[in-house]
């Protein structure tokens, strides 16, 4: 059973036609300018000739970055910016992201590794303890106006822009119009300031201590939503036209 799938970076000649290696538990795939038959080659002069290799194990994988002095980033399209750095020489570093680009600087080009790893290993169930329920992390209703809001500013990222900027208030309005036709920049804006108390981005207006308004709001709360999950994809389906029940 296969781990992971590697898809390498795009280049002119063979972009329609991209080869993937897959890898199992416990395979390796070096990858770099001049590689043995089997590993990834990359043909770019930036790229050293062992650049780096990536091995396969049940529920993650790792990357050894063989350079001797360049960084390699790898990015969590799904994470709203969230990566680590794989510094020169590092081996077997781990990497937890079910849907990874690795970015390798090569002489000015910025080239990405796609790397795929759908196997992933979960609790099932619950462990029958008695006792209370542990209180949510974050209580959010995604019947209720403000998550549609918090949807809106998430959804270019969620739609794999990583670094994609934030939405205007206009363009959020727009966007919450099929499902809340009567969405306004006061409303969205009202919306927006709840959620931070709500979400403990700031205190509430009774609590508040006098000095400077919070700076990037909207920013704080698309960070926290996605590094922390309250926002997914499919929540997106908020945004689209009611089919019975409108938004509250």
């Amino acid at each position: 059973m296969y781990s992971i799938i590697v898809v390498p970076p795009p280049t002119t000649e063979d972009e329609p036609t991209r080869t993937q290696h897959r890898l199992a538990p416990g395979e390796r795939l070096v990858f770099g300018r001049s590689v043995p038959e089997g590993g990834l080659r990359i043909g770019h002069d930036g790229v050293s000739r062992r650049a780096g290799e990536i091995a396969a194990h049940g529920t993650f994988w790792t990357l050894s970055n063989l350079s001797a002095h360049q960084t390699y980033v790898v990015e969590n399209p799904e994470g709203a910016g969230e990566h680590i750095k794989v510094a020169p020489g590092r081996l077997d570093a781990p990497v937890p992201f079910e849907f990874s680009r690795i970015v390798l600087p090569a002489a000015g080009d910025l080239l990405p590794v796609e790397v795929w790893a759908p196997r992933h290993d979960y609790l099932r169930g619950e462990d029958g303890a008695d006792g209370e329920p542990t209180a949510p992390a974050f209580s959010v209703d995604r019947t209720k106006r403000y998550f549609a809001v918090l949807a809106a500013l998430c959804e270019p990222r969620l739609r794999g822009a990583p670094h994609a900027p934030l939405p205007t208030m206009d363009q959020v309005v727009e966007r919450l119009r099929p499902a809340w036709p009567a969405a306004s920049r006061t409303s969205v804006q009202w919306n927006i300031d709840y959620l931070a108390v709500k979400l403990r981005l700031k205190p509430g207006p009774e609590t508040a201590e006098p000095g400077p308004r919070l700076n990037g709001k909207k920013e704080s709360l698309v960070s926290l939503a996605l590094r922390f999950d309250l926002v997914r994809e499919d929540d997106l389906v908020v945004l689209a036209a009611p089919s019975g029940r409108a938004l509250r």
